[in-house]
């Protein structure tokens, strides 16, 4: 299973947060850290908000932080909420998509299974357990 380099950016965001839990980013900061586009990671935050695993703050010292505890953060739903759109294949779209497979394909159930044992395994790994730590502070000479 490939994910969406919208849901790569959530996990590389959060894993940040859980680094550092009290303390809150800017997107400018993340975005720069990890090399990736600001105005897409904007979105991903919105997302993340919506779901309820960062909380924000606009205006002067504003930015975005872990909403709960990553120990209470499994990665597997972060996947799911993120990728809700996204359909493994074709006929899993919610409108069937236009394979002419569908009446008699004997993939789909196996595509499905294992969509979900991925799933399963990122279910038993929390975010803790992949906190990417703060880069350590250069000593001032």
């Amino acid at each position: 299973m490939r994910l969406t380099a919208f849901t790569d950016f959530g996990l590389r965001a959060l894993m940040r947060l859980a680094g550092e839990p009290d303390r809150s980013f800017t997107t400018d900061e993340v975005a720069t850290e990890f090399a990736i586009s600001r105005h897409h990671l904007i979105k991903v935050v919105r997302r993340l908000a919506d779901a309820g695993y960062v909380r924000t703050q606009r205006g002067a010292g504003g930015g975005f932080q872990l909403a709960r505890t990553a120990q209470s953060i499994t990665l597997g739903q972060v996947v799911r909420d993120l990728e809700d759109d996204q359909p493994i294949v074709e006929c899993f779209r919610a409108d069937g998509g236009n394979c002419l497979l569908t009446p008699r394909c004997r993939l789909r159930k196996r595509l499905a299974a294992a969509r979900e044992a991925f799933l399963a395994e990122l279910d038993r790994t929390s975010l803790a357990e992949c906190t990417y730590p703060a880069r350590p502070r250069s000593r001032a000479a």
